[in-house]
């Protein structure tokens, strides 16, 4: 399973940015697609995740500012990021968790990274 992440970018504080991510490969089915991201010097956090049987969660600095959607059909998990803020710059991950092939082996794969710098 392969992730391509894309949409990340330069933008001045409050502007928007819209992040894609397609999952190919042999799946057979997914349960979670979310988005984390990496500021410099500090850990990985979660920012939004889509869960088939949870609903929607997002980290409480990005409620209200980014909406996370999923279209099934394709295997694509967006994020949508309003009104971004200094501090959402990092490198955005994204993750999807499910199985693939005939035999549904499970999977945790990782997008390689797309880089939002919002500037104030």
């Amino acid at each position: 399973v392969q992730l391509q992440a894309s949409g990340g970018g330069l933008v001045q504080s409050g502007g928007s940015l819209r992040l894609s991510c397609v999952a190919s490969g042999n799946i057979f089915s997914i349960s979670d697609m979310g988005w984390y991201r990496q500021a410099p010097g500090k850990q990985r956090e979660l920012v939004a995740l889509f869960s088939n049987g949870g609903g929607t969660k997002y980290v409480d600095s990005a409620a209200g500012r980014f909406t996370i959607s999923r279209d099934g059909a394709y295997n694509t998990v967006t994020l949508q990021m309003n009104s971004l803020k200094a501090k959402d710059t990092a490198v955005y991950y994204c993750n999807v968790v499910g199985r693939f092939g005939d035999k549904g082996f499970a999977f945790d794969a990782w997008g390689q990274g797309t880089l939002v710098t919002v500037s104030s």
